[in-house]
């Protein structure tokens, strides 16, 4: 079962990788990049997996690339509430 087939364990997994990232001292910018480049490539490259995905899938599709920018920070946001 893939990380990416439950909305949940994507959220625990991207948490896993922020806090990880933050530790190893990455700072906010870099993270914040990085969450945009992954987000480019599912996007690109991935098949949602559940209706969360496919919503995300849909806005990044239509955003542009500072919208994009904006996505990805919600994003981290969300997972870095969740792990707190």
């Amino acid at each position: 079962m893939s990380v990416l087939d439950n909305w949940d364990q994507w959220k625990n997994f991207l948490g896993d990788r922020l806090q990880q990232a933050s530790s190893e001292g990455m700072n906010q910018n870099i993270i914040s990049d990085v969450a945009y480049q992954v987000g480019e490539y599912l996007a690109n490259q991935v098949d949602p997996k559940n209706e969360q995905e496919r919503v995300l899938a849909e806005l990044w599709k239509v955003a542009d690339e500072k919208e994009q920018h904006a996505i990805a920070n919600m994003m981290v946001k969300l997972v870095q509430q969740n792990n707190h």
